[in-house]
């Protein structure tokens, strides 16, 4: 066997060393790592001046570690054939508590089509065959990732990931409208950050907004050829407040003779809050969450 040249091992100790300060070596090259950053709106400092994450502060966020959104073209029961956009990713909980992640993934294009993302087993099965074959990583859908808080992992060890899949069925599926050429994914769940701003006119009611990670592509081709490698990110990611569509108890009375809601979430002042998700389309469930998680629960997609 060949020994590496003293000029390439040189090569490489010069390179890690040029490295910035914070930006590791990939462990796939495919995959980015977003980790959370300030926002003028947090109610609290998410670091100390170490760097290293705040154990009083009010106001936590997870890291997040994606590949770019790829297609995959599946038979659906009752839905036919059609091509499905994902998302890989993997959460990271750097704090010193279990965190509760009950995501929203919302993807907005560039002709201002919003697309929330859907369960779908199938659809998920064949993404697990072609990401994890040998059942590894358990990939995880919008629900089942929320069974369960993200357990902490130590500074200095190796990090604990929990791994999801998001997915859309219906992007570009209408022939008569013009193909996606840029696109933004919007995760919320990430933080327990909100924060209330004052009312849009012509509106009334202040704007509830959430800590949310904004994820920027471009996508080359068009919908005659749909390839996965056309789709690229357009850095860098950014944390961002992006208004919820949900209301506050007590913040503001609603109208006189408005219906009520059909099974409205349920708010108590108590240490852990009982609320109804009914996902998209077709599945319903009960999830037990902290109260501050749920005061920041979009209803956006799930509602």
């Amino acid at each position: 066997m060949r020994r590496p040249s003293k000029f390439a091992l040189t090569l490489l100790l010069t390179l890690g060393a040029a490295l910035p300060v914070g930006l590791a070596w990939a462990r796939n090259p495919n995959e980015r790592e977003v980790k959370p950053q300030a926002n003028v709106q947090d109610p609290d400092t998410i670091f100390d001046k170490d760097g290293n994450y705040k154990e009083d502060s009010k106001i936590w966020a997870l890291e997040f570690r994606f590949k770019d959104p790829r297609l995959i073209t599946v038979d659906i029961p009752g839905r036919g054939r059609k091509v499905c956009w994902y998302l890989w990713y993997q959460v990271i909980n750097r704090t010193r508590e279990p965190r509760l992640f009950v995501p929203d993934f919302e993807l907005v294009t560039n002709h201002n089509s919003v697309h929330a993302d859907q369960v779908l087993p199938k659809v998920q099965e064949a993404i697990r065959r072609l990401e994890d074959p040998a059942d590894y990583l358990k990939i995880k859908n919008s629900v089942t990732i929320a069974a369960e808080p993200i357990p902490p992992s130590k500074p200095d060890a190796t990090p604990r990931p929990v791994t999801g899949v998001a997915i859309w069925d219906d992007i570009d599926d209408d022939p008569k409208k013009p193909a996606t050429t840029q696109f933004s994914i919007f995760v919320s769940g990430l933080s327990n950050g909100w924060a209330m701003t004052d009312p849009i006119p012509p509106d009334t009611e202040p704007v509830v907004r959430r800590k949310t990670l904004k994820l920027t592509f471009k996508r080359l081709g068009d919908r005659f050829f749909q390839d996965s490698r056309e789709i690229q990110f357009l850095g860098p990611a950014e944390w961002i407040y992006r208004g919820a569509n949900m209301k506050v108890p007590g913040l503001s009375a609603a109208p006189k003779g408005d219906k009520p809601a059909d099974k409205p979430t349920e708010w108590r002042a108590s240490e852990k809050t009982i609320f109804t998700v009914r996902g998209p389309r077709w599945h319903t469930r009960k999830v037990k969450v902290p109260a501050a998680t749920a005061a920041s629960r979009t209803a956006s997609g799930w509602a």
